[in-house]
């Protein structure tokens, strides 16, 4: 039977690891090298995240050709996740990365999907990294502890000079980011100086380390509204939240190619999608809400959040220095 043949699930498990493969990804040649795929069929790639980012991905890039993976997440998927996660109501209550990885396997049963249902912790962060080519990190960061671990996993990165490619959605807006810690030497490229997952509240930390650059108008007028409300979730929406299955396979092939990406890749389906004259005015509507967001938030906090990084690190050194002159003059 030629590989082209294969029409039924029956033929396609007859199939060896190799024949099956070629099917699989015939329809990739011509715009993936031959060479290409090889490393994309040897590449491990480590998932941090399996929810609507990470979970975006799992997916595509298994239909790509990507073999070997770790998927680490903590989570089981609740109903409301369903508005723009790749589950189903029979996937409620079970573990995302659990089913990432049961997914991967119905596309292709012999790819090798291990599954860490802790996810991402300081114990077991640096084995995971160490067993990682490349790193896709959706690790949520609306909660104190995922925020965590998304900066242990950036730390462990890092230190082991992993590339790694993660992204944000917010409303229509997806903004993918790849941080080359081959190239890179300070996690979120220096927009975090050390101690400010200590010193800064979870909010001031998410705002230095997210695209600020890109954040669109209505979410930052959702967050005006609902930043001071407890308990407050912040909404995301399909239509962002499923773009990084698209951007992440070909951000990573970029990545297990060689070549090099843009620190940032940014699509807003809401605003491409508006008329020439709608554009104009939403762009003026970011400029006039993010003022308002800004001028809602106490001034520590806005310039904590949102000073540039270079005077941000400036501020936090002088800091520093005349704290440890008083300390000095208070010794003696």
């Amino acid at each position: 039977m030629s590989v082209t043949d294969v029409s039924t699930p029956q033929q396609a498990r007859e199939l060896d690891d190799a024949r099956f493969y070629a099917s699989l990804t015939q329809r990739n040649q011509g715009l993936i090298p031959a060479e290409l795929q090889e490393r994309i069929r040897r590449t491990r790639l480590l998932i941090a995240g399996c929810g609507s980012i990470g979970g975006a991905t799992v997916q595509p890039l298994g239909r790509m050709g990507y073999t070997r993976f770790v998927l680490a997440d903590v989570g089981s998927y609740e109903l409301n996740n369903l508005n723009r996660q790749n589950a189903t109501v029979e996937d409620l209550g079970q573990n995302k990365a659990s089913v990432g990885a049961r997914s991967l396997r119905a596309i292709n049963p012999h790819v090798d999907a291990e599954v860490v249902p802790e996810g991402i912790t300081q114990a077991n962060a640096e084995a995971l990294v160490e067993q990682a080519d490349f790193i896709v990190d959706g690790v949520d960061v609306t909660t104190p502890t995922g925020l965590a671990a998304k900066i242990c996993l950036h730390k462990e990165a890092c230190r082991q000079r992993k590339p790694l490619v993660t992204a944000w959605d917010m409303a229509g807006m997806l903004a993918a980011q790849c941080f080359d810690y081959r190239v890179i030497r300070k996690i979120f490229d220096g927009q975090l100086v050390p101690g400010d997952e200590e010193r800064l509240a979870t909010w001031e930390v998410i705002f230095r380390i997210a695209p600020r650059a890109h954040i669109p108008g209505e979410m930052f007028r959702e967050l005006r509204r609902g930043l001071t409300k407890p308990d407050y979730s912040v909404p995301q929406l399909a239509e962002a939240a499923t773009q990084f299955g698209a951007l992440a396979v070909h951000m990573v092939n970029v990545l297990v190619a060689g070549r090099r990406l843009p620190p940032t890749v940014a699509v807003d389906v809401h605003h491409v999608s508006m008329t020439r004259g709608r554009r104009i005015v939403d762009h003026l509507a970011r400029q006039w809400e993010r003022a308002r967001f800004l001028g809602h938030l106490p001034s520590e906090q806005a310039w904590n959040g949102f000073a540039p990084a270079p005077a941000y690190r400036a501020s936090r050194q002088l800091s520093l220095r005349t704290a440890r002159t008083a300390q000095e003059r208070k010794a003696t």
